[in-house]
């Protein structure tokens, strides 16, 4: 197969790496060229976070504020296809990404270019793909499939361990009873799979039906309850972000962002979500599943 194939990626607890090697695999072992370049930012995030750092990076990634880059170095000058995998911060697209997006050079390799996302998120990514479409259809690119790999535990559940492995460093089971943080060691195997898929329509161009062959494939689902949180959560982030912003006491509305934040997600999202679950929902079918449809889809 005479391909090449330009993966562009950010991780800094390394997990996002091993989802872009598996994924990748089966470009190799059918011939393709592919050229992996990792996203090194000049000031990097250190791993693991700090509970004030990682809050304090929420303003610049809801409202798309880019970083300088070290230098992004490609062999080609254009490619067949380009994956570009990111992580969602704040329901938005991390900084490096959004960084990524703002590089003169990577704009110009992307344009008229086949482009899938490759996204580990621990369980919210609409807006952020929202975003991210958004971005692309700027610079000119050609969104064929999105996948995206997701914390399947509960909602709750993977709040607390994403936390302990965000603040800790440790992908481990938080006091040996929760369950180990992150994408599953079986959907990062899965990418595997999804890499022979893209590779199916990669070599006969049926880009298409790529997206639908994904979603079939279980690459990509879309969540009721999740999509009700986040339709909602977006729009409080915005305001916060820019309330962040504009305040000449950043750190002390970023810790009262902190505690809403937990507050809302431990104690007002459950309820929340009970209410709608037993009055609206039953009643929205059919909205849902054109929502669902819509998220589901790359256009």
């Amino acid at each position: 197969m005479d391909k090449k194939i330009l993966i562009v990626y950010y991780t800094q607890s390394g997990q996002l790496q091993e989802i872009v090697d598996r994924f990748s695999a089966p470009f190799i072992q059918g011939g393709g060229a592919v050229e992996t370049v990792r996203i090194h930012p000049q000031q990097d995030f250190a791993f693991p976070w700090t509970s004030d750092r990682f809050f304090d990076a929420m303003p610049e990634s809801v409202l798309g504020k880019p970083m300088p880059l070290n230098t992004l170095s490609f062999k080609e000058q254009s490619y067949d296809l380009v994956v570009i995998a990111y992580q969602p911060w704040f329901l938005s697209p991390s900084i490096p990404t959004t960084s990524l997006l703002h590089d003169a050079s990577f704009l110009k390799l992307i344009k008229d270019t086949p482009v899938i996302t490759l996204i580990g998120a621990r369980n919210m990514w609409l807006n952020a793909q929202e975003k991210m479409k958004k971005s692309l259809k700027d610079a000119g690119a050609n969104l064929v499939g999105n996948i995206a790999l997701v914390d399947k535990n509960g909602n709750l559940i993977s709040a607390v361990t994403i936390l302990h492995w965000m603040l800790t460093g440790k992908k481990d089971k938080k006091y040996g009873i929760f369950p180990k943080p992150g994408v599953s060691d079986q959907d990062i195997l899965a990418a595997n799979h999804h890499g022979a898929v893209v590779l199916e329509h990669l070599s006969n161009g049926s880009w298409t039906t790529l997206q639908q062959h994904l979603v079939q494939t279980k690459a990509v689902d879309v969540y009721s309850d999740l999509m009700f949180i986040e339709q909602r959560a977006g729009k409080l982030f915005a305001v916060w972000a820019k309330l962040i912003q504009s305040t000449k006491n950043r750190k002390l509305v970023v810790t009262l962002f902190k505690y809403y934040l937990l507050v809302a997600l431990f104690m007002v999202a459950p309820v929340v979500l009970l209410i709608n679950r037993f009055t609206f929902k039953p009643f929205a079918g059919k909205s849902i599943k054109r929502k669902k449809e819509y998220y589901l889809g790359v256009g």
